[in-house]
């Protein structure tokens, strides 16, 4: 394990470990991963760097460049504190800031796609520093060019490009509008949207309070499927469908999961250390002293019910490490 506080250490942490060919995992705030019982058969490398840089140059915005280390919900409740506008709706989200271009972190209508002015990065292929532009990035949903191709690049750095505005960005998620009271597309304080968006998380057991099991999770487990029309129009009438521009339609996993025989608090067997949170049923819990076989035991069952039932097979959303589905 090595902890990496500069830039500096970080950079020759990776290069080190690619040079002399071991493994390298690397390792923000770990609330995205499940890593298998054996551990990882190499070098961890821990991001810890810090830092803050702002560019009030751009009339009427902000351009923010943040360390990879840096909390990410530490800087969406700065940017909401000093008028920044747009990282608002993407409030309570765990992890560093150099993970949010990697899986084009999004929630309740907003992604980090749309606020990424560009990455600074290692290209672990030559050595050499870089930098990547959103064009470069490929931005999808939860996805990106750095998660499509691992062990790539390593991210240093993230700078977004934020409105000074005293409204939010326009609300775009039906429950995130419905919870303020105004329709989508309205805009509102960011600071009303952020206090909003905490609410919901909570109700669905996803701000970590460590007295509440629900909140053990790493958050979703499955990503909602982007799904071919023909699939999607074969689906139950009341199943959710959003068209999505390319002529695709997501549905959501959560309906599924529910829909396949898996209601929320659903385990394996009674008093199972692994179970659906009981407030959602995207989450896989760890109820006390669950291994990562239980919780795999517990996803591939979900995602073979899901499957046999819809004919969807579920894709998870956090990395796994040293195993799979």
């Amino acid at each position: 394990m090595v902890d990496a506080s500069t830039e500096a250490d970080l950079v020759d942490a990776v290069r080190s470990a690619d040079a002399a060919d071991e493994p390298v995992l690397v390792v923000g705030g770990g609330s995205n991963l499940l890593v298998a019982d054996d551990g990882f058969p190499g070098t961890v490398v821990r991001v810890g760097t810090r830092g803050v840089d702002v560019d009030r140059s751009v009339a009427g915005t902000v351009g923010v460049r943040v360390a990879a280390g840096e909390p990410w919900d530490d800087l969406v409740a700065r940017a909401v504190a000093e008028g920044w506008s747009g990282l608002e709706a993407l409030s309570g989200i765990p992890g560093s800031t150099g993970a949010t271009p990697i899986q084009n972190v999004g929630a309740y209508g907003a992604e980090v796609a749309s606020v990424v002015e560009s990455v600074e990065v290692l290209d672990r292929a030559n050595g050499e520093r870089g930098v990547l532009l959103p064009a470069d990035l490929a931005f999808g949903y939860r996805a990106s060019v750095i998660k499509r191709i691992p062990d790539r690049w390593l991210v240093l750095a993230v700078t977004f490009r934020l409105g000074l505005d005293p409204m939010s960005a326009p609300v775009r998620y039906a429950e995130l509008a419905g919870r303020l009271n105004i329709a989508v597309e309205e805009r509102v304080p960011p600071a009303d949207v952020r206090s909003a968006v905490l609410s919901l998380r909570r109700a669905k057991g996803m701000v970590l309070d460590v007295a509440d099991h629900d909140t053990w999770s790493a958050g979703s487990f499955f990503t909602n499927p982007i799904l071919a029309p023909e699939v999607a129009a074969a689906l139950p009438d009341d199943a959710p469908r959003f068209p999505l521009p390319d002529g695709s339609v997501k549905t959501s996993a959560a309906w599924l999961i529910s829909n396949a025989g898996f209601p929320r608090g659903f385990g394996l067997r009674p008093g199972a250390p692994a179970s659906l949170s009981t407030k959602h049923s995207l989450a896989i819990t760890n109820r006390g002293g669950a291994t990562a076989a239980n919780l795999l035991e517990l996803a591939r069952t979900v995602r073979a019910g899901v499957a046999e039932q819809f004919g969807i097979l579920l894709e998870n959303e956090p990395v796994l490490v040293g195993c799979a589905l």
